[in-house]
């Protein structure tokens, strides 16, 4: 199979398409044909050479850990899939390839509805939106900051604040303002003023805040909210904590993502996608998540 490979830490440059052994399903797992896989900064992170706590190993490496394709075989013990349906999931790691085999507990099946490209994009950008919501309980009456909100990761935890009753107030440029409209946010954009800003708009202060931009991001949560313990960073891992907001601490689960596809096929909840790019393409697709300031998912194919 074909792979986008990491053998040295390093930028872009350093991923190469290489091919290696097919990887066969061992019990309880299955193994997944894959059609498209997300790109995210935790990606561009592994490829820098970063690991983080919980995990074991080093370099040379697979990035990537979402997915989506068709099972082509399972191993002993499964009988809840079978070879042929279309499914979505994660992993760690190795979803840059042709072929990912993972346990068969961290799948869900793939509406017709959803676009391969969604479906490959759509784990952990949703997932992350939706545990930070758990931990910290968005209600009607609250005011939500999402700092980075035009992002992945934005897109949907604006979608999912408002689907609870929260007013939602949506940091990014003002070229994706508009996008933010249609989501349900009242956009700002963070370059000019953004703790006045926000304290036009909601001046006793937001009751929540995510945040997914960090640096002065991070400063502006701590003039702003309300309560600390009601505030959550996806970026800084190391100065959120020191600081008092704390990053996510719930685990991505099957059942979750299925209730999340289940409100994309329903259409209470959408996805958009930035741009595609082929496998053989992974170091291009680095370097325009690497410019940020996008809106949407970035999307290998295969």
């Amino acid at each position: 199979m074909k792979v986008a490979y990491v053998s040295t830490p390093g930028g872009p440059e350093v991923l190469e398409v290489r091919e290696l052994s097919d990887p066969q399903p061992g019990a309880g797992q299955v193994r997944v044909r894959v059609r498209a896989a997300g790109v995210q900064p935790f990606d561009l992170a592994i490829r820098s050479g970063w690991r983080p706590q919980y995990a074991e190993g080093e370099l040379p490496q697979v990035p990537g850990n979402e997915f989506a394709g068709v099972i082509d075989a399972v191993g002993d013990g499964v009988s809840e899939w079978r070879a042929g349906t279309e499914v979505l999931g994660f992993n760690f790691l190795s979803c840059y390839a042709e072929y990912v085999v993972v346990d068969a507990g961290q799948i869900v099946e793939k509406p017709w509805s959803m676009p391969w490209e969604v479906a490959g994009g759509f784990t952990a950008g949703a997932q992350t939106a939706e545990i930070a919501w758990e931990e910290v309980k968005p209600g009607p009456d609250d005011v939500v900051l999402i700092h980075g909100a035009a992002g992945n990761v934005g897109g949907f935890a604006v979608q999912l604040a408002r689907l609870r009753g929260a007013r939602v107030i949506g940091t990014a440029r003002s070229e994706h303002h508009d996008y933010l409209r249609e989501l349900g946010a009242e956009p700002i954009d963070y370059r000019f003023g953004l703790v006045e800003q926000v304290r036009d708009l909601a001046p006793a202060g937001v009751d929540v805040v995510l945040d997914g931009a960090g640096r002065e991001a991070l400063a502006a949560t701590l003039e702003l909210a309300k309560d600390l313990t009601r505030t959550r960073t996806i970026y800084e891992h190391e100065a959120g904590p020191k600081a008092g907001i704390a990053t996510l601490s719930g685990a991505r689960s099957a059942s979750r993502l299925a209730s999340l596809v289940d409100m994309y096929a329903e259409g209470t909840l959408t996805a958009l996608i930035r741009s595609t790019y082929p496998l053989e393409r992974a170091a291009d697709a680095h370097r325009e998540l690497e410019t940020g300031h996008g809106r949407g998912k970035i999307v290998l194919t295969m």
